[in-house]
């Protein structure tokens, strides 16, 4: 059984001749959390607009659970939950008013909409808020909303573009639980420029930079870059580097700025226990060994040179 809900085929899109999106190709499965990651003006947004449906793409094609895009967009358009970067409420609403609203526009049947109505706000936390006007909400619980109009039909796929953009750490936290609950009944695409929300809510993540797709893994494969060769190492009376170098294994040794010692090995090598014996038979005084983790943005700034560097090849 296929149970792809999203294909995205050789995407591209061009702007006056030049390429916002180029060429960019991903599957979601159901039930996954697909982090779509990348800097401002990637091409996120762009994206985001062609899998719904809201902008046609100059080239290649977009399926929603086998159903494609520009061949049928009323029935694929249907199976889609979408939150744009710009909430599209209602303010002059109550919750319950507006929600009704997205419901009949989802084209939910009239015997279902009050359950439809009750369901999507308590999936999104909004039960307390039912006759509140959407103006006089907060900026989370406004998101909540926008969100609640996504997930109302009960579609295949959520598309979400930078939920938590303007929000406070407390609402950010909360969008994030709440993105991780309906990634367990729908899959989910969550667009965003910010690296540890990735890392916290996707099960899989794609780095688009300039257009074009740099990574495509699982959020497990992206840790393990961090991870990654390398030791941070404290001694008392630190080494000369080139006794570091001697050491089976170690390809680079430097001194950090708070005069702690760092260390690349090898792939396939684990010089850890030879740097301690080395150690405690020179006198070094080791006090501090540890894996050096590569931050989430270093990665991203590896990733994208490495495709920069490519291409001036």
């Amino acid at each position: 059984m296929n149970n792809l809900t999203v294909e995205a085929i050789e995407l591209t899109r061009l702007y006056g001749g030049r390429e916002a999106v180029s060429n960019v190709s991903f599957s979601v499965k159901q039930g996954e959390v697909l982090g779509f990651l990348g800097p401002n003006g990637a091409g996120k947004s762009t994206t985001m607009k062609m899998l719904t449906g809201n902008l046609a793409p100059s080239a290649g094609s977009v399926k929603i659970c086998g159903i494609d895009m520009i061949e049928n967009p009323k029935e694929a358009k249907a199976l889609i939950g979408y939150l744009p970067e710009m909430r599209p409420l209602y303010k002059e609403l109550t919750v319950d008013e507006y929600l009704t609203i997205a419901a009949r526009l989802h084209r939910v049947s009239g015997k279902h909409i009050k359950k439809a109505v009750e369901n999507a706000k308590e999936r999104c936390g909004l039960m307390h808020m039912s006759k509140r006007l959407i103006e006089n909400l907060s900026n989370g619980y406004q998101q909540r909303v926008g969100i609640a109009q996504a997930i109302i039909h009960s579609p295949m796929v959520v598309i979400l573009d930078e939920p938590t953009v303007g929000l406070d750490p407390i609402q950010i936290r909360d969008i994030r639980a709440l993105i991780r609950e309906i990634g367990g009944a729908h899959s989910v695409i969550l667009s965003t420029h910010i690296l540890p929300e990735v890392e916290m809510v996707c099960d899989h993540v794609q780095i688009i930079d300039k257009g074009k797709l740099v990574f495509n893994g699982g959020i497990d494969v992206l840790k393990r870059q961090r991870v990654g060769n390398k030791l941070l190492i404290g001694f008392s009376k630190a080494p000369a580097v080139e006794e570091l170098l001697k050491i089976n294994g170690v390809t680079e040794a430097e001194v950090t700025d708070n005069n702690m010692m760092r260390v690349r090995f090898a792939e396939a090598e684990a010089p850890h226990e030879a740097i301690v014996q080395a150690s405690v038979k020179n006198g070094w005084g080791l006090y501090q060994i540890a894996p050096d983790q590569t931050s989430l943005e270093d990665v991203f700034v590896q990733l994208t040179y490495q495709d920069a560097a490519a291409e001036a090849a």
